[in-house]
């Protein structure tokens, strides 16, 4: 491997200077997208406004669905850098930061450097691993906890490294902090992982007179993750009963329990839907990962005679860690199929035992001790022009909306497509230039082993960069731009502003709605019907208006880019002083 490359990058600061270049420019670049971006950043938002930071809130209400660890963060970038995109975003910047490092290091304890710097590659260079450090969402943050917590049940990665009892203790507090941060899940996913890694250890070493799970898993070290990770999450729990009552925690366990058994929010999806997400959304980790990830069947295969027995790994801290990256993989994958409710961050965990089992896999393949398959570069060239398909047809759809929009059979797509956006030309190329990159690493797999890998790791990273500085915006402009520039124009006014027939969370963070506002304002009914007392904008989506253009109460302002906007009749000011007799 070392003739391959004649200048060393694989130092920490080197993997820290991408992550910095990567995820931190363009943050504030475009506005947030509804519903979850915005919904996080309005909580912080009213922390800041009411001073309440013990309570999440919405519509200043109380918000129960989310824990507040990550919304203080968001509170406190806010502080910073103002009410704004990049202080919501940018927490997660820092978390890709330091994710990256904790690669590096963890690589380098189990294997080397190479390997390290390998691992932190391989994430940044994935697609959606790499997207969701650009963005304000909760999931990059929980998902590092649950990984620390994994990662200190293992045996230590280092003979001098801390006791038995600290490292279930330090996996107790950071599945703690997990529950702090996204909720129950929190815990719930360590523990399967350490159970499924358990029983595979028994089973694997039980004619054997040392198991060395045995040595793992003492009934103290049990207790002391239990207790730990227990204490965290009933004092969140005993937090939700304090500041909210009783009534609350009720209606959350309920909510946990629609996402498990129903389809919450429309949000019902077939039992593969996460398979898929991860193969096409992880590219080009979820193909170069897949020989490892298929391990867990091995000794099933075995029996059947499917299989020939290959040891993954030369040493026993390196396959504990790597049999516990394939039990989180999976639990993750069996555990969010099982649930009804199917959300693309639900299977996130994923991402960090898929990127470590690829670089393992990369690794192994780059010192010769493996073969590359030619399945896998059929594999690459397929899902590689899928995502470059997307990718180019994106701006061509928009550069050419009018030839488009016949073929289209949704009214309030077509109508988002006649937003007056700009496009230079070029920014289809973007797509073919990455395939065309996908082909030149598949042609110098056999002769540039090093420099392909790189090639194609650094392609990917590079083309999210670019896509989302140039033709990310473009898309916001179809899609929100329009209706969030007008709750804008409403700022500081002392008005009502409100969706109907549809959900979102945009009204409140970019009207900035004040404290204070009456609660009947957040009535859809009370809004249309009722005894207004400021002027009350409404704005529908043009798939969903019908049932408002002839409300005797409303009057059309105008329709724009697939939204209608109206406006209460009569005056308010007559119904103001109607009251008042």
């Amino acid at each position: 491997m070392k003739n391959q490359s004649s200048i060393s990058i694989e130092k920490p600061w080197v993997v820290a200077l991408l992550a910095v270049v990567f995820f931190v420019p363009y943050l504030g670049n475009v506005h947030l997208f509804d519903w979850d971006e915005i919904n996080f950043a309005e909580s912080a938002r009213e922390m800041l406004a009411t001073g309440n930071y013990l309570r999440v809130q919405i519509d200043y209400q109380p918000f129960w669905e989310k824990p507040p660890l990550f919304i203080w963060i968001q509170a406190l970038s806010m502080k910073v850098f103002g009410v704004n995109e990049f202080a919501a975003r940018f927490p997660n910047a820092v978390v890709g930061i330091i994710t990256l490092l904790t690669f590096y290091f963890v690589g380098k304890r189990l294997i080397d450097a190479r390997f390290g710097f390998l691992w932190a590659l391989a994430y940044l260079g994935s697609v959606t691993p790499h997207l969701y450090f650009k963005s304000g969402i909760i999931d990059p943050l929980f998902n590092y906890f649950m990984f620390l917590s994994v990662l200190y049940l293992i045996a230590p990665l280092k003979k001098e490294s801390q006791s038995s009892a600290l490292r279930f203790f330090l996996a107790g507090i950071f599945a703690g902090l997990a529950v702090w941060t996204k909720g129950p899940v929190g815990v719930g996913v360590p523990t399967l992982t350490l159970g499924a890694f358990w029983l595979i250890r028994y089973f694997q070493h039980r004619k054997s007179k040392v198991n060395p799970s045995d040595r793992i898993f003492s009934l103290k070290n049990i207790l002391i993750y239990g207790l730990t990770g227990g204490v965290l999450t009933a004092g969140w729990m005993l937090a939700i009963i304090w500041e909210s009552g009783w009534a609350t925690f009720v209606a959350f366990l309920e909510y946990l329990y629609r996402l498990g058994a129903t389809s919450e929010a429309d949000h019902g999806q077939p039992f593969y839907y996460h398979f898929v997400v991860v193969l096409i959304g992880c590219f080009p980790i979820s193909v170069l990962g897949l020989p490892y990830v298929s391990r867990i069947f091995t000794p099933l295969l075995q029996k059947l005679g499917k299989a020939r027995q290959e040891d993954v790994t030369t040493s026993e801290k390196l396959s504990a860690f790597t049999l516990m990256m394939l039990c989180l993989f999976w639990v993750v994958m069996i555990v969010f199929s099982i649930v009804t409710t199917k959300i693309v961050h639900y299977s996130s965990m994923t991402y960090f035992p898929l990127s470590f089992l690829a670089a393992l896999w990369l690794y192994r393949w780059l010192k010769n001790e493996i073969t590359w398959p030619r399945w896998m570069t059929i594999l690459l060239l397929i899902i590689g022009f899928i995502l470059s398909l997307v990718l180019t047809a994106v701006p061509l759809i928009g550069m050419y909306s009018a030839a488009v929009t016949p073929y289209i059979d949704d009214v309030f797509v077509v109508a988002n497509l006649q937003a007056p956006v700009e496009w230079a030309g070029h920014e289809w190329l973007f797509g073919v230039l990455y395939f065309g990159t996908i082909v030149l690493s598949t042609i110098l797999w056999k002769s540039r082993k090093l420099l392909a890998v790189r090639t194609l790791f650094f392609a990917t990273a590079l083309l999210l960069f670019v896509y989302g500085a140039v033709v990310v915006p473009k898309i916001e402009g179809y899609t929100q731009r329009t209706v969030i520039d007008f709750y804008q124009s409403k700022q500081g006014q002392d008005v009502y502003v409100w969706p109907i027939g549809f959900k979102s969370y945009a009204q409140f963070f970019y009207f900035k709605k004040p404290t204070g506002v009456r609660l009947e304002a957040s009535n859809e009914d009370w809004l249309l019907n009722g005894p207004v007392d400021k002027p009350t904008f409404l704005i529908s989506r043009l798939d969903r208006a019908e049932q408002f253009r002839n409300h005797p109460n409303l009057e059309l302002l105008k329709e724009e880019n697939g939204f209608v906007f109206f406006r209460r009749k009569p005056d308010y000011e007559k119904i103001s002083e109607s009251l008042k007799k």
